[in-house]
């Protein structure tokens, strides 16, 4: 009997609430360790995990078994109660509702790794406003300003 054999790339980009910049550099590394366990846990693959203090990119390789939605909302949860329960911030930690989700075919792989790789290089240069936009725009994703994230500003 044939078998269903697939692999879906997918980055996900999602931001603290209020954009704040509460992802410290001395723990950072930690949490986004630990939402690639989230990952690996449900059965996907990591591909990498990166970002900076008010945002990070999940990058996956999803099989059709879970759903793009589901596997946000654990990762989200899972990585906010890891968050709170270390202490690692004064106040409560949320992540900010919504996410953006783009597709990538295996010969990308290489290009998207390197992007998110370089974070914190990236973001010297480009706001994460401005980051959003363009990923709105090259994947001709139609929205409505108001459901974007909350924007304070464009500095990091």
């Amino acid at each position: 009997m044939a078998g269903t054999f697939s692999q879906v790339y997918l980055q996900y980009v999602f931001a603290v609430k209020g954009r704040e910049n509460l992802l410290l550099k001395p723990w950072r590394e930690e949490v986004f360790k630990y939402i690639s366990g989230i990952i690996e846990g449900k059965k996907q693959k990591s591909i990498i995990v990166n970002g900076v203090s008010d945002h990070v990119h999940v990058f996956v390789g999803l099989k059709p078994s879970m759903s793009i939605s589901d596997l946000i909302r654990d990762v989200k949860n899972n990585s906010s109660n890891f968050i709170n329960k270390r202490g690692f911030v004064q106040n409560h930690f949320d992540w900010q509702d919504g996410y953006g989700v783009f597709s990538y075919s295996h010969s990308q792989l290489n290009q998207v790794y390197k992007y998110i790789l370089n974070q914190e290089n990236h973001h010297k240069k480009v706001s994460f406003r401005d980051e959003y936009y363009a990923f709105l725009k090259k994947f001709e994703i139609d929205h409505e300003e108001k459901y974007l994230f909350d924007f304070l500003d464009d500095t990091l």
